[in-house]
């Protein structure tokens, strides 16, 4: 059985569970943000105010956003098919990379509004702001809260609940600058808000943005040091080396592993106690709940960390 290969690829994939309530709290955000920039928009045509006008643009560009997240949500939770044997997950990524495309869009309308109004001040009604910009932080604040648990295992909900946390913050300025603009005539805040709540937003693009990007690229996860997996994988007892190292994310909460691993020559039987611990020491040390392992006898190719047939020479 010399230089015989062995394949082990478990089908009780370890995820980790959680209440599935995500598609519920999507849909609550959602209904919020369709009321929240209607009454913005009205309040910010009568008090005549830039900054509660992009607000409401930039909410009612979340109504879409989540819209397109409940739906990458719901596709998303299809099973495998023959066509598509990692399921759907991906679609989650795609509605992240479109949420940022409208907000990207939303935010030039905000700087085109905004820059006009900063050379052309207009008088702007403070007390109107003050009273529709709570209305938005009660909404925003409660969309935030209801899409906080989820979004720490997706990144289609986090690219929503960070639509939400800019609201907020956004909506606390707009509810500052009515404020001051209560006791102040200074008009030029009210753009000048805008063009902060432009920045903001486009910083949790980029974010949101770069992650995506590496997804769909199937670069190595955040955290996960291929060379530290190897170095471990190999003080296993039972294991003469490792290599061919691959890792990766099936959606934004899963992470895909394959590798090479060499054992001595044995029945493949042998090899399930050996490949248990293996996927045990991945899920517990890096989080890896996909593991594809497969057993060789001899050192194959080149026998270096990354795969040949991807152009690398050396390790």
């Amino acid at each position: 059985m010399k230089n015989a290969e062995y394949s082990v690829h478990k089908g009780n994939h370890q995820n980790i569970d959680f209440i599935d309530s995500t598609g519920f709290r999507l849909l609550i955000t959602l209904m919020l943000n369709f009321i929240i920039p209607v009454i913005q928009l009205i309040g910010g045509v009568y008090a005549n105010s830039m900054a509660l006008i992009s607000d409401a643009t930039h909410n009612f560009s979340d109504f879409i956003a989540v819209l397109i997240s409940y739906v990458g949500y719901r596709v998303g939770q299809r099973g495998a098919s023959a066509k598509h044997t990692f399921g759907y997950w991906r679609a989650e990524i795609m509605a992240a990379l479109l949420n940022v495309a409208i907000l990207v869009g939303a935010s030039v309308y905000i700087v085109y509004e905004a820059c006009q109004r900063l050379f052309n001040p207009e008088t702007v009604s403070g007390l109107v702001v003050v009273w529709i910009a709570v209305v938005g932080v009660i909404g925003n604040g409660f969309s935030a809260w209801l899409l906080h648990k989820d979004a720490k295992h997706s990144l289609n909900v986090r690219g929503a609940f960070l639509h939400m946390l800019g609201d907020l913050f956004t909506s606390v300025a707009v509810l500052v600058g009515g404020i001051v603009l209560i006791f102040k005539p200074w008009y030029w805040l009210d753009p000048v808000l805008s063009l902060l709540i432009v920045y903001f937003i486009m910083k949790n693009c980029w974010g949101i943005l770069k992650e995506a990007a590496g997804i769909l690229m199937n670069a190595a996860p955040a955290g996960i040091n291929i060379e530290e997996v190897k170095e471990t994988l190999e003080q296993i007892p039972g294991v003469c080396g490792v290599h061919y190292l691959h890792a990766w994310n099936l959606n934004s909460s899963s992470i895909a592993f394959s590798c090479h691993i060499v054992v001595s020559d044995q029945l493949i039987s042998d090899t399930e106690t050996l490949a248990k611990t293996i996927r045990k020491t991945l899920l517990n040390r890096f989080g890896i709940d996909h593991p594809i392992l497969q057993f060789e006898t001899s050192q194959c190719g080149n026998g270096t960390i990354l795969c040949a047939c991807n152009g690398n020479k050396s390790g």
